[in-house]
């Protein structure tokens, strides 16, 4: 492993979910491109933009999302 410590993992985590949710979506974005052969290269862009700009958001939004579900939810 890496050896990140722990107290880092929220910033870990915010970086692999914004890279899978946006590589997921880029993807998604990129599929009329599938039958000109230009796929692979649009989507590498498509989610490196992407991904660059929802690291921030994730990182910084997930604790409003988290204290916001908490209190829309009971034990």
């Amino acid at each position: 492993m890496l050896g990140i410590p722990r107290h880092y993992s929220h910033f870990v985590f915010g970086v692999i979910q914004s890279g899978l949710t946006s590589a997921i979506a880029a993807a998604i974005a990129s599929l009329p491109l599938l039958t000109a052969g230009q796929f692979v290269m649009h989507w590498l862009q498509s989610w490196l933009v992407s991904w660059l700009l929802m690291i921030p958001v994730v990182i910084f939004a997930a604790p409003a999302i988290r204290r916001l579900a908490y209190a829309v939810t009971r034990e």
